[in-house]
């Protein structure tokens, strides 16, 4: 057990470096498998894009409840300054880029649908709807930069770019500070089963009234995802740790069947993905007794380039399909079926991959690092107003 405290306290002052790896394979995992989708080439597992971004869900899930622990002491969540300084940087950590990428996919959208168009006549697929690459209106775009898309099956799936898992993601932002309160008044298992079951009975609710969204883009329909993350996480901050239970609930948390049509192929990669997630994380704080395997995978995932890719990961995720479609059609349109399906999905990925890691980069530099920035100088103020009130309200000694 001394070993096991010793570990919980490193880990708490340092960063999980192989989770930057695991950001980077969830990227590089959504832009093949949309490289796949989109020439017409199966690959099982890596062919299902939206497994990549259950990955991401798992990740944020995590890191949340990760950076909360360290922020508790200066930063504690029974204060409403600190559920706002935590919105605030999760603003700012995604609104930037998202808002540039918006715009410039609104103005693209024309004639990224026609280069739709030509790769679903040739796969044989039906059309997209037109509303997802046509609507420029103001209710989507106010919608779209309040976030509140998600929120809306008719506004959850319209615009050319992948986004329907931001507005997840800021849902899951604006309840996380209630979630951690319920944690800290009851436990991490019961709380989660609580979620879980609240989640459970509005999906219900939902389908008796026949509410379908067109992507999981209702926290509800992917918040134990979320939970899993939540509770490897738990793990790692618990005085007399269990985590073979917290592994178990979130293996059951990981098969319920919501936000997707799951068979048993994808059901058991979720399972193996919460088991590797497990594994990844007992390697960190408990190195010494790791098996060889997750040994080897972490520090993989920990070296430069899954650091860079890592940290590149949002753009590579938001930018992606403005690039992919075009490439595709283009080849589509200039060599059809005089390429097999292997060779034109391995062209469209050599093409695709260098170019949107070079765009990811600029971005990054240009807009997600000046966006962060500007997240904590207005962090900061926030510190500085709370810290003069309450020497205002401080009695004279």
């Amino acid at each position: 057990m001394a070993s096991y405290e010793t570990s919980i306290t490193d880990i708490k002052s340092s960063r999980i470096e192989c989770l930057d790896g695991l950001r980077a394979l969830a990227a590089i995992w959504v832009l093949v498998g949309h490289c796949l989708l989109l020439t017409g080439w199966k690959i099982p597992i890596v062919g299902e894009p939206d497994l990549g971004v259950d990955l991401f869900i798992m990740l944020s899930g995590f890191l949340m409840v990760f950076h909360y622990q360290l922020r508790q002491d200066k930063e504690p969540w029974q204060r409403p300054e600190t559920w706002l300084k935590f919105w605030t940087r999760r603003y700012f950590r995604i609104a930037p880029l998202f808002y540039v990428m918006l715009f410039l996919a609104l103005a693209l959208g024309p004639y990224l649908y026609d280069c739709r168009i030509i790769i679903d006549d040739f796969l044989s697929r039906s059309h997209q709807a037109p509303e997802r690459y046509l609507d420029g209106g103001l209710k989507n775009i106010v919608a779209h930069l309040t976030f509140l898309f998600g929120l809306v099956p008719n506004l959850a799936y319209r615009t050319p770019l992948p986004d329907w898992s931001l507005g997840l993601e800021m849902q899951f932002y604006a309840v996380f500070p209630a979630v951690m309160l319920l944690v800290r008044r009851l436990d991490w298992i019961r709380s989660a089963i609580l979620v879980a079951a609240l989640g459970c009975i509005i999906v219900f609710a939902m389908r008796l009234l026949s509410i379908h969204f067109p992507m999981p883009s209702f926290l509800p329909l992917k918040m134990q995802i979320f939970l899993c993350g939540m509770l490897l996480a738990g793990i790692v901050h618990q005085s007399q740790p269990r985590p073979i239970l917290y592994l178990a609930l979130a293996l059951l948390l990981a098969a319920l069947p919501f936000g997707g049509d799951y068979g048993l192929g994808k059901l058991l990669v979720r399972e193996a993905l919460v088991a590797g997630f497990f594994a990844l994380v007992l390697y960190r704080m408990l190195p010494g007794k790791a098996g060889t395997l997750a040994r080897a995978i972490a520090v993989t995932l920990s070296n430069r380039f899954f650091h860079l890719m890592g940290e590149l990961s949002f753009s590579i995720y938001l930018i992606h399909l403005l690039v992919l479609q075009p490439v595709a059609a283009f080849f589509i349109s200039q060599y059809g079926n005089e390429l097999a399906a292997p060779l034109r999905f391995a062209i469209v990925v050599a093409v695709v991959l260098p170019t949107v890691t070079l765009l990811s980069w600029i971005t990054y530099n240009l807009i997600e690092v000046p966006g962060q920035k500007a997240g904590r100088f207005v962090v900061q103020r926030f510190g500085r107003k709370g810290s003069a009130a309450a020497l205002e309200r401080t009695p004279a000694e």
